[in-house]
């Protein structure tokens, strides 16, 4: 009840008459607004699952696992206000010279339908709250405290791959892609010691270890943003807290082979600045099947001193595969 339509407990002679008006008068609103929430909680409901079963298949009409989408977002979690406050997104960017732009979502238009698959609380430690939603032109993923994965020590919000006319995007073996976003990382999503990833590329299938890691690493008093080959090499690095509470534009361009024929570019931009950029070779970039993307928050619950309620803005995604 509205802290202004709460009684007070104050006794006036002849009063009786009048208080019970105002508690009916309460009593009958809270009913109304409570039967409006319920309708609205339901068509809401209602038209989640139907956007979740279009969007659980795959080009062949095979199913996909995902996390069935909650009716609300989870109210822990920071709002993000400093986003509004900060300069705009840079914008899209045309195919580069030798590619061709294949993927290009509309957060508005095309909704969590722009993924192959959305992972929200697998373990359902928060119910009732949807963590991975759209808010304004960006996709915004959520991340309480109160969240573990299905591995009680980790935290798992993530969408995964890419899905353009109804069919799922597959990056295959011998390819080269560069994929494109920006991304607004606010001061409570911060550094770990141990794993905190906001992007990784990986093989389909549980239990696969990353391909690739965007990661945002303590190191000694030193919080980076990197990106590292898993098991490998680390690609690059850079400070981390210059570029939080802003948009900053990630650009990741790789060759899906075996070692030595696999590599890996990475640019990172901040106000139309480049403030990383580095290139490996001879890697290993392919696993088995295909190469899968993923974009959120997957971390380690270890170093309790660096987490909090966060989250993670993401928008200008794209992808343009070479000709």
């Amino acid at each position: 009840m509205s802290s202004a339509l709460r009684p007070r407990t104050v006794r006036v002679p002849g009063s009786r008459t009048v208080w019970s008006l105002v508690a009916l008068t309460v009593v009958a609103a809270s009913v109304a607004s409570a039967q409006v929430f319920h309708a609205t909680r339901h068509h809401s409901t209602a038209s989640g699952a139907t956007a979740d079963r279009r969007a659980d298949t795959t080009a062949g009409g095979a199913p996909v696992a995902v996390a069935a989408a909650p009716s609300q977002p989870a109210q822990p979690a920071a709002p993000s206000t400093a986003a509004s406050a900060a300069p705009p997104a840079p914008a899209k960017q045309p195919a580069p010279p030798g590619f061709t732009l294949v993927w290009s979502p509309s957060a508005a238009r095309d909704g969590l339908g722009a993924f192959e698959g959305v992972e929200d609380d697998r373990a359902h430690t928060d119910p009732g709250n949807k963590h991975i939603y759209v808010e304004g032109d960006h996709y915004r993923v959520d991340m309480t405290m109160k969240i573990h994965d299905t591995s009680p020590d980790r935290q798992r919000n993530e969408v995964k791959g890419m899905r353009a006319g109804g069919k799922v995007l597959e990056m295959n073996k011998g390819e080269t892609w560069r994929l494109t976003y920006s991304m607004f990382i606010p001061g409570t999503l911060e550094a770990t010691t141990s794993f905190t990833h906001i992007m990784q590329l990986k093989m389909p299938g549980n239990g696969s270890a990353p391909i690739l890691t965007t990661s945002l690493r303590r190191k000694g008093n030193r919080p980076t943003i990197e990106v590292n080959l898993f098991g490998q090499t680390l690609v690059g690095d850079t400070d981390l807290a210059p570029l939080q509470n802003r948009w900053i534009t990630s650009s990741l361009e790789f060759k899906s082979a075996d070692k030595p024929d696999g590599y890996v570019t990475w640019t990172l931009t901040s106000g139309g600045r480049t403030v990383e950029s580095a290139t490996r070779a001879n890697a290993d970039t392919f696993l088995a099947d295909r190469v899968r993307p993923k974009w959120g928050i997957y971390r380690s619950l270890s170093d309790t001193t660096h987490l909090q309620n966060t989250y993670l803005l993401l928008t200008d995604m794209q992808a343009f595969k070479k000709n």
